[in-house]
């Protein structure tokens, strides 16, 4: 098909801007109709789901076994301030007696 020299042989789509479709209007260029990149999808099935329950359970548990094992610690660290206090006392009181 061979076309006048003054018709567009240009295809107009409802995916150009408005400065597309200056662009196409002047003949700078023309828009392209291949769909746009999409991003991947990402379908989740049930053993995906299961997947990820699985490995959510699993970073809480290891989570919360660390945070207990800080309070242990802390815990133990300061009953054995107390007991090294309760124990300095007396003897620091003693001390300070026979002077």
């Amino acid at each position: 098909m061979v076309m006048a020299p003054d018709q567009a042989a240009f295809t107009v789509v409802s995916r150009c801007s408005r400065l597309d479709l200056v662009r196409l209007w002047c003949g700078c260029m023309r828009c392209s109709t291949a769909p746009a990149p999409s991003r991947p999808t990402v379908q989740l099935i049930p053993g995906t789901v299961l997947a990820l329950v699985g490995g959510g359970t699993a970073v809480v548990l290891v989570v919360g076994a660390v945070l207990v094992s800080m309070l242990l610690a802390v815990a133990i660290t300061g009953a054995s301030v107390a007991v090294c206090a309760l124990v300095i006392r007396p003897l620091v009181n003693a001390d300070t007696k026979r002077r």
